[in-house]
C-alpha cells in the first residue's frame, strides 16, 4: 500500500504540474504567442518565465528538496544519476533522436536550419521531460512500487504520458485539439520508454527535442517559413546554452541533497 508519505510527494509533484500547466495557459494558450511571429516579448515570457524557471528550476528545487525524504524518488531514480550516465545517454539520445528525425522524412537537413529549431523548442523539451517523467513520474512509480513492483513503471509512464498529452491542451491552436493531445500522448510513451530505460533527464531532453524538431520544420516548411532559420540565431542558441547551464547546476543541487 501507498503511505501518506508517498501520497503526499505524487500531491507536491502533481501540483508543479498544475502549476507549469496554468502557466502555459495564461501566457500562450490565452494569447496565442506561438500564433503570433510578431510576439517576441511573450514569447520570451512563455521561454522564460514558464518554462525555465518555473519548469525547469522551480521542479528541480522542488527535487532537491523532496531528496532528504526517504518516501522520495532517489537522484538515480529521478533522472540525475552520474555524469558518466548523462553523457552516454545524451550521446545515445542524440543520435537516436537525430535518426528518428531523418527516418520521419526531415522537411530540412541543413545543419544551421536543424540547430535553430532544436535550440527554439529545447528550453520547453526540458521543462516538458523534468515535470511529466523526472517529478510526477517517478513520485508515482515510487509510490506504486511498494504494492506493484515493477509494474509500477509501466504505471508510471502511462501516466506520465497522458498527463503530457493532456497539458496541450493548455496551449494554442493546433495543440490544443482533441486529435492532437492523442498523438502526442503517443509521442509521450515514446519518450518516457527513454526515461525509464536511461534514468537520465538530458538525454531523454536531447531525444524527445528531435521530435519537437520534426514538427517545427515541418510547421514552417508548409508556411514557406525554413529561410527564416537559414542563419544562426543568437537569441534561440543562447537559450537552449542558458536551458543547458540551469540543467547541469540541477544535477549537482539534487545530487547533493539526497
Amino acid at each position: 500500500m501507498t503511505s501518506h508519505l508517498d501520497r503526499s510527494v505524487v500531491s507536491l509533484a502533481l501540483a508543479m504540474y498544475a502549476l507549469w500547466t496554468a502557466g502555459t495557459w495564461f501566457f500562450e494558450g490565452r494569447i496565442e504567442t506561438l500564433l503570433r511571429p510578431d510576439a517576441t516579448a511573450d514569447r520570451l515570457i512563455y521561454a522564460l518565465a514558464v518554462n525555465l524557471l518555473l519548469g525547469i528550476v522551480g521542479s528541480v528545487l522542488l527535487l532537491g528538496w523532496l531528496g532528504r525524504r526517504p518516501d522520495a524518488p532517489g537522484p538515480e531514480r529521478s533522472g540525475f544519476g552520474s555524469w558518466t550516465r548523462t553523457v552516454m545517454c545524451t550521446t545515445i539520445g542524440f543520435a537516436l533522436g537525430l535518426a528518428t528525425y531523418v527516418g520521419q522524412g526531415a522537411s530540412s537537413l541543413d545543419p544551421v536550419v536543424v540547430t535553430n529549431a532544436f535550440a527554439q523548442v529545447f528550453v520547453v523539451s526540458v521543462a516538458e521531460v523534468i515535470v511529466c517523467w523526472a517529478l510526477v513520474g517517478a513520485a508515482v512509480e515510487a509510490a506504486l512500487a511498494p504494492r506493484f513492483g515493477r509494474a509500477s513503471t509501466v504505471c508510471a509512464a502511462l501516466m506520465s504520458a497522458v498527463l503530457f498529452g493532456a497539458y496541450h491542451f493548455a496551449h494554442s491552436t493546433p495543440f490544443n485539439t482533441w486529435s492532437m493531445v492523442a498523438l502526442l500522448s503517443v509521442v509521450g510513451l515514446v519518450t518516457g520508454a527513454f526515461f525509464f530505460l536511461s534514468r537520465d533527464v538530458l538525454g531523454t531532453a536531447v531525444f524527445h527535442n528531435f521530435l519537437g524538431t520534426f514538427g517545427v520544420t515541418q510547421a514552417l516548411a508548409a508556411t514557406g517559413g525554413l529561410a527564416t532559420l537559414e542563419a544562426i540565431q543568437v537569441p534561440l542558441v543562447g537559450t537552449a546554452l542558458t536551458t543547458t547551464a540551469v540543467l547541469i547546476a540541477g544535477y549537482w543541487w539534487v545530487r547533493r541533497r539526497r
